[in-house]
């Protein structure tokens, strides 16, 4: 089972997208964790890092507790108009999908490092 599989299974982030329909889904996270805009997971990983959340990732990247991001925090890193344009194409509230991207990325960093680093391709 893949990232986007688990993601898309997730009974919190369906019931959240409801209006979107299990198809939808995973399209918005591929745009975002995938490599269209934001140069994939490695890339928004490293703009975190070079944000000042280091600590964050550190922890999404090793065993224990994930750190929290906010969505406010993370839409400064990945851009207010990227997050705007996103909302826009898939109709979804801005503020909505902010959250669910907080709260989906560390667990797709985590799912993605089990050795405590991500691979190459991701």
């Amino acid at each position: 089972m893949g990232i986007l599989d688990s993601l898309e299974n997730n009974p919190a982030l369906r019931s959240a997208l409801g209006q979107l329909g299990a198809a939808v889904l995973p399209a918005v996270l591929n745009e975002v964790l995938g490599s269209n805009n934001q140069g994939g997971l490695s890339a928004i990983v490293a703009k975190l890092q070079q944000s000042g959340f280091g600590d964050q990732v550190k922890s999404w990247l090793g065993n224990g507790q994930n750190l929290p991001i906010s969505a406010d925090q993370l839409r400064a890193v990945l851009g207010n108009e990227t997050v705007r344009q996103l909302a826009a194409r898939y109709n979804i509230p801005v503020d909505q999908l902010g959250q669910i991207l907080a709260q989906e990325l560390p667990k797709a960093v985590d799912q993605a490092s089990p050795e405590g680093h991500l691979p190459h391709t991701a």
